[in-house]
């Protein structure tokens, strides 16, 4: 049913829930698999030139939590017996790099963890999942913790 499944991760317990969700989507549909980290390769664009010191060691601790996240992914994937392709995507906004990742890749279902926020706290925060949900053409499982 499912040919390809998208998962993107940010290291979080909830995201190697939905890890293991795509796990028995994978087994059940001989599916593909590609695990996702998008982070933001500008975040201080607008601040002023006196940050380029900060964005530097920003895009370096984000890389590495990248690659520890999919580092996870792999393992967890590996001892399941399921092959997974792993990449770091990129996005001014996180949502938009995860949907332009499943275009790209030709996911044809995401499946991604929720934090379950509510309240003040979703308004000041936001919600990644929601976002997907509202601009991916594709089915998306969200999963909660």
């Amino acid at each position: 049913m499912f040919k390809h499944i998208l998962v993107p991760v940010d290291g979080s317990t909830t995201s190697m829930l939905a890890v293991s969700k795509a796990v028995q989507l994978a087994k059940a549909f001989g599916s593909e698999v590609t695990a996702v980290y998008v982070l933001d390769p500008y975040p201080f664009t607008g601040v002023g030139a006196d940050f380029a010191y900060g964005q530097a060691q920003y895009l370096s601790a984000a890389t590495t939590e990248a690659n520890n996240a999919l580092e996870n992914v792999n393992k967890v994937m590996a001892d399941s017996g399921v092959t997974v392709k792993t990449l770091v995507g990129e996005g001014h906004a996180v949502h938009e790099g995860i949907v332009r990742v499943g275009q790209t890749v030709g996911a044809d279902l995401i499946v991604m963890g929720s934090h379950g926020r509510r309240g003040l706290e979703k308004l000041v925060l936001g919600s990644v999942a929601q976002r997907v949900l509202q601009a991916a053409h594709v089915p998306v499982l969200v999963v909660r913790d």
